[in-house]
């Protein structure tokens, strides 16, 4: 099954968390914190949202930040992805 995401909407699977800290002590996936750094997997077309005409700025493989509590978590095919609006990303990581 395939996600398209509508209007300023980005489908985004996050990378997996740092498990050893710069010390070299391991991290239960209790004491990991969430990763901030995802993947574009998907984007919308962007259009008009809230009337106002949205340009996208991402696109598929860019590496982003995203804010904390940001998008809604889905699970397809037992993949977890998330889906945010395009204003929820923070940067794009070079």
């Amino acid at each position: 099954m395939n996600i398209r995401p509508l209007a300023d909407r980005v489908v985004i699977k996050f990378l997996e968390a740092e498990e050893t800290t710069k010390g070299g002590i391991i991290l239960t996936s209790a004491a990991q914190e969430k990763p901030q750094v995802a993947e574009i997997l998907a984007v919308g077309p962007g259009g008009v949202v809230d009337g106002k005409e949205v340009k996208m700025e991402v696109k598929i493989g860019d590496k982003v930040l995203i804010g904390k509590y940001a998008g809604t978590e889905v699970k397809v095919d037992g993949e977890k992805y998330t889906i945010v609006r395009q204003n929820d990303i923070l940067a794009i990581v070079d």
